[in-house]
């Protein structure tokens, strides 16, 4: 079931985006999601979220401002069993574009997405892990 995010699910959704940041991540040093952990968990109830519930336990979220993607995490318990894809068609619903930033060499990241219809549009460097990211695009 994916419902709207309610301010008691921080800590779960923390844990969350903590633990997929630094399994996805590994090229980025662990300590880099750690010292951001106190500010993503201040600042992310200002996206619009969405978590995915399995018998009462939040196991993924989606995060968007405006038409960007600030992330799609999955429990790394509950990965590959199609609830990043039910997250991210909930967004598109009503949406006619969608872009978001991935970094270069999370490979399966941007399989995913590509398989999800998004497009590379263009490529930057991230200026606080000094990695390469893709811009990616969904139109509708």
């Amino acid at each position: 079931m994916i419902r709207k995010f309610e301010n008691n699910d921080i800590n779960d959704v923390m844990e969350i985006w903590k633990n997929g940041n630094i399994k996805a991540h590994q090229f980025i040093k662990k300590e880099y999601w750690e010292n951001n952990y106190n500010y993503v968990k201040e600042v992310l109830p200002n996206a619009e979220i969405y978590v995915y519930v399995i018998e009462k336990n939040i196991v993924g979220f989606i995060g968007i401002d405006q038409n960007f993607i600030e992330g799609i995490f999955v429990d790394i318990n509950n990965q590959n069993n199609g609830i990043g894809t039910s997250l991210l068609d909930k967004i598109k619903e009503n949406k006619d574009y969608l872009t978001l930033s991935v970094y270069k060499k999370n490979v399966n990241a941007i399989k995913f997405y590509e398989k999800n219809n998004f497009v590379i549009t263009s490529e930057n460097i991230d200026k606080d892990t000094n990695e390469i990211e893709y811009i990616m695009t969904w139109k509708r």
